[in-house]
């Protein structure tokens, strides 16, 4: 019995130590309305403030982030644009809404977020630290909604950069298994 038991695969663990979620983002998925298409989505996770996302037509913004599976978010951390150059643009209330597909700015404001951020300009330069979540809402996430609902004044929204920090959860991978027959 015991050469049995042994053969067992160990149980799956979640993931251990935090890592910067973006990289398990699914892309495809992922989406932002208002946007410019100078500065897009895929700006956010370049590195490199200067390239970040702007809004399009007015400073609201939305952010739809699907990950490939299901994660444990701890922190985010929202960085400025082009170095701080420009600290009108940068984003103070921001809604995250975890779960929800398919929102536009029809109905997001009827929708209560899981958590409201405020950001200062502090917060958003490089060398701040990110800001924690409330961690028990944020245990199984499969997806992030952010509603940038209003900047420090111009006319459009700019982030530099996006980081979102956690670890994986414990869960099977259902597109590694292959098709029997």
């Amino acid at each position: 019995m015991s050469g049995a038991a042994a053969a067992e695969p160990a149980p799956a663990k979640d993931g251990e130590g935090l890592i910067n979620l973006c990289d398990m983002l699914d892309k495809p998925m992922c989406y932002a309305r208002n946007e410019n298409t100078s500065y897009p989505l895929g700006n956010l996770f370049i590195g490199d403030s200067r390239l970040g996302m702007q809004s399009d037509a007015d400073e609201q913004l939305i952010i739809h982030l699907t990950f490939q599976e299901f994660v444990k978010v701890k922190s985010i951390k929202f960085s400025e644009w082009n170095m701080g150059s420009n600290p009108d643009m940068n984003p103070v209330n921001v809604h995250v809404h975890i779960n929800r597909n398919n929102l536009g700015f029809e109905d997001i404001e009827d929708v209560d977020p899981a958590q409201t951020i405020t950001l200062t300009a502090a917060d958003l330069q490089d060398v701040s630290d990110a800001i924690d979540l409330y961690y028990v809402k944020f245990q199984r996430v499969k997806s992030l909604t952010f509603f940038i609902e209003d900047n420090a004044g111009a006319d459009i929204t700019a982030i530099g950069g996006l980081q979102i920090m956690g670890r994986t959860v414990a869960t099977t991978n259902m597109n590694d298994f292959k098709k029997q027959g």
